[in-house]
């Protein structure tokens, strides 16, 4: 393994993994996370961007257990997510346990989930298995069983089993071995196996782009690149891009980087492009509806309804209106069962889908209210940030139209089945299950049913304006319904 940052003095200036904040100096080091300690240079990594902490201003203690409230919060720094403190859907995670941000962000985001009882067990150690099935599903590996999860991370060089040819999946791991794995899963340099693959040229949409040691600002910039320069592209972690520039391997932004070359001499937008007439049928289209949630894991919670059934109840409905047309529509699931991440992605490729649409509910102790749609808006995993975005606009609005609840917009989000998908995908919040008057939109059937015509009105839309589809046109009577206006 390459050697990479051999500091002998960093400072621990956020939060720890669940112990006190200490007090630290630029010139702190760690007295039990020597030159010769085998993680040294993992455990300073993390540190270095602020990812892992001491427990004090002198001691790592490298050897404690790590518990799922900790791991939470080293992922998610590491995905860049927001950690400021608030309410959890979770009876044994308060807003003022140090990590409630990083659970809650983490769980809606699909990564980690709770207990059938309601509960989240934040001070419960975690296991080697678990581990492999946090990171699997952080970095977007697909893996869904813990089997398939350890395998993936030994292929990568990231995790190695034992000397007698099993992984470990219920022992206990520890601050330094979790340090590893997850430097390793952030940065190729670290792993045991070097063989990262570059596939795919983007281009650069900035002057000056700082290229870093990690995902984060707080890491250091290796070099600087400008509008236009080609650079290779190999993954993301959060909203950043591990990629290859002139030799060099790092990390930048993936909101400045593009498939299409930009040209700064050129600021004026293309012409609009003539839509040519479809060389498909409508019956060759399909649609994913993605019901969330499922199973052991029931969402978001209130007043007696659960995000899953919820979600589930108006994807039916929503398959039944396209059912009356040509075009094909597809659940990844159709009854209470769970389904992993990358299993309802794989489903929508294995299945030829055309767009993607994943139902959700909200929750946040009935303080806020209102509906969203999401979409991913960096074209480094899914390229069809136009398509997406495109698709989540004309669901806000058609949501919007069916029950005028507040208007939370649609928006960009960090989201595993918008960013790991190979389709125009779009990530629709119907409302908040535990604010009072979403609530009572939710818990009647007549809305429910307003809201999957919505949503069925709205891939009309996609493809009739969008997609300059007029041979969707006559589907819409299927509804009674019109076309919504185009948007600019």
């Amino acid at each position: 393994m390459k050697k990479l940052w051999l500091y002998a003095v960093f400072a621990a200036l956020f939060i720890g993994l669940g112990f006190p904040a200490s007090q630290t100096s630029a010139n702190t080091s760690f007295s039990d996370v020597g030159s010769s300690h085998r993680a040294q240079e993992e455990i300073y990594y993390l540190v270095e961007g602020g990812i892992a902490n001491g427990i004090s201003s002198t001691s790592f203690s490298p050897n404690q257990q790590v518990t799922r409230g900790q791991a939470a919060a080293m992922l998610g720094r590491a995905l860049g997510l927001n950690g400021e403190k608030k309410a959890t859907s979770f009876s044994d995670v308060s807003s003022n346990y140090f990590a409630s941000g990083y659970i809650q962000q983490m769980v809606n985001k699909g990564i980690i989930s709770g207990y059938p009882n309601g509960q989240f067990k934040p001070n419960q150690t975690l296991t080697r298995g678990e581990m492999a099935i946090l990171i699997s599903r952080s970095f977007g590996y697909g893996a869904n069983t813990v089997s398939i999860a350890s395998s993936r991370l030994m292929e990568k060089g990231i995790a190695q089993g034992y000397v007698d040819g099993s992984f470990g999946a219920t022992d206990t791991i520890i601050r330094a071995d979790f340090s590893v794995f997850l430097a390793r899963g952030i940065h190729t340099q670290f792993r045991t196996s070097d063989e990262q693959t570059f596939n795919r040229l983007m281009y650069v949409n900035v002057d000056s782009l700082n290229v870093r040691t990690g995902p984060n600002t707080q890491y250091p910039s290796l070099v600087k690149v400008n509008t236009g320069q080609v650079i290779e592209y190999g993954y993301t972690v959060g909203d950043w891009s591990f990629i290859r520039v002139n030799g060099k391997e790092g990390f930048v932004h993936s909101a400045y980087i593009q498939i299409d070359v930009p040209d700064p001499n050129n600021p004026t937008p293309p012409p609009p492009v003539v839509t040519p007439p479809p060389t498909n049928s409508l019956s060759d289209i399909v649609v994913i509806i993605d019901p969330g949630h499922g199973g052991h894991d029931p969402g978001a919670q209130g007043y007696g309804y659960q995000e899953k059934n919820v979600v589930l109840n108006i994807s039916k409905s929503i398959k039944t209106y396209f059912d009356k047309t040509p075009i094909q529509s597809k659940l990844t699931r159709t009854t209470d069962v769970f389904l992993e991440l990358g299993a309802r992605t794989k489903f929508a490729s294995q299945n030829n889908g055309d767009i993607f649409i994943s139902m959700h509910a909200n929750a946040l102790n009935g303080s806020a209210n209102g509906t969203e749609t999401f979409y991913y808006q960096t074209a480094a995993t899914n390229p069809h940030v136009n398509e997406s975005k495109a698709l989540a606009k004309y669901i806000q609005n058609r949501m919007l139209e069916a029950w005028d609840l507040t208007d939370r917009r649609a928006k960009a989000g960090n989201y595993y089945v918008l960013r790991e998908n190979t389709m125009p995908a779009a990530l629709a919040e119907i409302g908040f299950i535990d604010n009072k008057t979403d609530n009572a939109y939710i818990a009647s059937s007549t809305r429910r049913d307003q809201m999957a015509k919505a949503i069925f009105m709205a891939t009309l839309d996609y493809y009739y304006h969008y997609e300059g589809r007029q041979d969707v046109l006559p589907l819409y009577n299927t509804v009674n319904g019109k076309p919504s206006p185009k948007l600019h």
